[in-house]
């Protein structure tokens, strides 16, 4: 039976690349794990892969959502799990590509985090805080408790917020560092391209130059035209929240830039503590994240 293969890993890591070169050896096609890829209109500031870079390859996932619309980790699940089942019933071998770790974890583990039981009391607690104080006072306790969690869940998905705070209450850790209750629906193998450090920031910092030689403020601009607002949950991104309060603040364009920098060294390091963690994860150097040293892994 075909394998799933997980290309993972940090941003600008050049996952995307290296899933195209993949996909097409295969012959298969490419689910997107990226929870800024799914949004339409988010191509610059998300690094969305062109109809060139994508090389024919067909991918998942991306372009899927309105902007103005919310999107959770089960709105994923039940739209990416079909492909993969299909891609896996015609013998070809699905290739999952991204950076968002819980949408990885919904599609590879039949449940998550199941060994941590309820409890009521705890839930109940934050049920009530939720109504009393609002759904943006709950999420920001979970950022306090587990950045990570925070990072992808959006405070109007109070349901998996709520019990995030839940599992880190009742067992002292964040649900983003458990990998309790893990029970795979699949055969996969991880790959994940592990550059130094530094070299990772480097890449990085090119990349957010290049966003903005490629118009992120105006693409920002242009969604608050359209009514997109600040509060809307695509827009809680990485270069496109600190565009848009860089813009109300007057700040300067390097500053802003400075900002995103800042901000996605700072995710980059909470993937990489995440995929850490991820089982059948097998860290490649950039010089040995080949197609054919993929593939000897499958």
């Amino acid at each position: 039976m075909a394998k799933v293969l997980v290309i993972c890993g940090a941003t600008a890591s050049g996952k995307t690349s290296l899933s195209v070169a993949c996909a097409k050896k295969l012959n298969t096609e490419i689910v997107s794990a990226d929870s800024m890829l799914i949004y339409q209109g988010l191509d610059v500031g998300t690094a969305k892969p062109t109809l060139q870079e994508r090389d024919g390859v067909p991918h998942h996932l991306i372009d899927v959502v309105s902007p103005k619309d919310n999107f959770s980790v089960s709105d994923y699940e039940s739209k990416a799990l079909p492909i993969v089942e299909k891609l896996l019933s015609n013998g070809k071998t699905p290739i999952i590509c991204g950076g968002t770790g819980f949408y990885i974890n919904s599609l590879l583990y039949k449940s998550q985090f199941g060994n941590v039981g309820a409890d009521e009391e705890v839930r109940k607690y934050y049920e009530t805080l939720a109504e009393e104080q609002g759904k943006e006072y709950v999420h920001a306790i979970l950022r306090e408790k587990d950045p990570a969690s925070a990072e992808i869940l959006h405070y109007n998905d109070v349901k998996r917020v709520i019990r995030a705070l839940e599992i880190y209450d009742v067992t002292g850790k964040p649900k983003s560092e458990q990998q309790d209750g893990l029970i795979p629906r699949f055969d996969f193998v991880a790959v994940s391209i592990d550059y130094p450090r530094e070299t990772l920031y480097e890449r990085i910092h090119l990349r957010v130059e290049q966003m903005f030689e490629q118009g992120l403020m105006d693409e920002v601009r242009s969604l608050l035209n359209q009514g997109v607002t600040t509060e809307m949950q695509c827009m809680q991104g990485i270069g496109y929240k600190e565009v848009a309060e860089g813009i109300a603040a007057g700040l300067s364009e390097e500053e802003i830039k400075d900002w995103i920098k800042k901000n996605t060294r700072n995710y980059a390091k909470r993937q990489i503590t995440f995929f850490k963690r991820m089982q059948n994860n097998v860290k490649l150097s950039p010089k040995e994240a080949t197609v054919e040293k993929v593939l000897e892994l499958l």
